[in-house]
């Protein structure tokens, strides 16, 4: 099975970039996506509502429900398709304490799997409240210009060694390095 993850900030095309990589191996097998938080299941939805209040204790509800999130779809789907995609994984943990997110994501890297198709899709702070203000919808409490620049500072630590993506260009631009990435990857796997 090919597992791969898409993570990046708010706004930097995860989703975009996940269906790009999904219709390229549809192809070839069955693909499952997963898009954290998910609307499926209780941890997803609560992890989207406590995303959208104030405060600590929210802010504890939204990591706490997200990280169930992840957890449930890794153990329900993985393995179970020719290509299984994540899309908001380990990264998640970088919304917390740098202290505390580097010894959650240690512990989640050692019991969760991860893979050489692991992609940070990196835009500017800017950028990515440019596209969170363009798009509708209630805003998430880490949507903004301050929280933007301190996630993506500490993603950047915990990410080393992923494949890290400029996503402050076009998006041809971005899939075409992805798919030359994905072909080298491939190349040298056997599914």
């Amino acid at each position: 099975m090919r597992f791969i993850v898409v993570d990046g900030l708010d706004g930097s095309g995860k989703d975009t970039h996940a269906k790009f990589i999904m219709g390229r191996y549809e192809r070839e097998g069955s693909v499952i996506i997963r898009s954290h938080p998910e609307n499926d299941n209780k941890y997803g939805i609560r992890a989207k509502k406590a995303l959208t209040g104030k405060g600590k204790k929210e802010h504890l509800k939204a990591s706490v429900y997200y990280a169930l999130d992840v957890i449930r779809s890794v153990r329900k789907y993985y393995g179970k398709a020719d290509t299984f995609i994540v899309v908001r994984y380990l990264a998640g943990v970088a919304y917390l304490p740098l202290p505390v997110a580097k010894i959650l994501y240690k512990f989640f890297e050692t019991f969760l799997p991860t893979s050489e198709y692991m992609f940070f899709l990196d835009v500017e702070p800017e950028e990515s409240l440019k596209r969170i203000e363009a798009r509708a919808g209630k805003r998430e409490m880490f949507e903004n210009l301050e929280e933007l620049k301190d996630v993506r500072r500490k993603a950047l630590e915990l990410v080393r060694g992923w494949h890290i993506i400029d996503a402050n260009r076009p998006i041809g631009e971005i899939q075409e390095e992805i798919g030359d990435i994905l072909d080298g990857l491939d190349k040298h796997k056997t599914f």
